[in-house]
């Protein structure tokens, strides 16, 4: 039985109706890839260790936005570690979360399992917190732990890069020799954080690209890792085409040019893999 006599699951669903997880749809509770769990943690105020003590369900009529095979639970857990944060959290949490239901249509049991929460702070309920999507819980394992730290670690760091948001500028420019050139792709960011793609095409060579995240357009630069923060700003968010708007260049032959090497640039970045919706 639940034990807390200051909300119950319908005061609960009703304090949380008019948020957005009463409209979220979930996505199916699956292996996380990298893109996810920086979808999750870029937007996260809290991100918390916790063991579920108990759970009950909300009644379907009082569910509202709640996906088809699944189930709104109203959970009681006990804090184990703020894995993220900068406010302070109880060590007795309450939530709602919506999970699928399980083979024989009933709730899942959850009860004593050790979670990862991806929520924020209800004001005024400092006992309560909301996830950030409605599924916005996982079972914790060394391994998701150990993947989690890397990706909070990276988006704080002091040299963070920013958010993409698009293409500003592209300009082609071809060199001396037949086969040179040099396309400078400048990309717009949400703070307007300088950022810079340079390929550079020589003669008999296969073409180098790179990514500048300074104010300094560097030859030098290389492309990012995949699966790093670099590589999720770009691959994640940069459209799969130049936009034309973008292409400054007026001779038709350079204008050519700046779409051939965004292509380049978009082919060997790769796909950016998720199994939900980045929200």
């Amino acid at each position: 039985m639940i034990r807390s006599t200051l909300f119950t699951p319908i005061a609960l669903a009703a304090a949380l109706a008019v948020t957005p997880l009463a409209a979220q749809e979930p996505a199916p509770q699956t292996q996380l890839t990298y893109a996810d769990i920086v979808d999750l943690a870029d937007k996260s105020p809290l991100v918390l260790r916790a063991k579920i003590r108990d759970q009950a369900t909300v009644e379907p009529e009082r569910s509202p936005g709640l996906a088809p095979g699944h189930v709104r639970l109203y959970i009681e857990a006990e804090t184990t570690a703020l894995i993220a944060g900068n406010v302070p959290v109880g060590e007795s949490l309450r939530y709602l979360v919506d999970l699928p239901l399980d083979e024989k249509g009933k709730a899942p049991k959850l009860k004593k399992q050790d979670v990862v929460l991806f929520a924020r702070t209800v004001p005024g309920r400092p006992a309560e917190i909301q996830l950030v999507e409605a599924d916005a819980q996982f079972p914790y394992t060394d391994a998701f732990a150990a993947s989690l730290r890397s990706v909070l670690a990276s988006l704080l760091a002091p040299n963070a890069p920013p958010r993409v948001t698009g293409v500003r500028d592209a300009l082609a420019v071809e060199g001396t020799l037949v086969g040179e050139s040099e396309t400078q792709l400048f990309l717009d960011t949400e703070n307007d954080g300088p950022v810079s793609v340079t390929v550079v095409r020589r003669p008999n060579q296969a073409p180098r690209w790179g990514v500048s995240w300074t104010e300094i357009v560097d030859q030098a630069a290389r492309p990012p890792r995949r699966d790093t923060l670099e590589w999720y700003r770009l691959a994640c968010f940069l459209p799969s085409g130049l936009p034309g708007e973008a292409n400054i260049s007026r001779d038709p032959r350079a204008r050519e040019l700046a779409e051939q090497d965004y292509a380049l640039v978009i082919e060997q970045l790769g796909t950016c893999p998720r199994t939900r919706s980045p929200g």
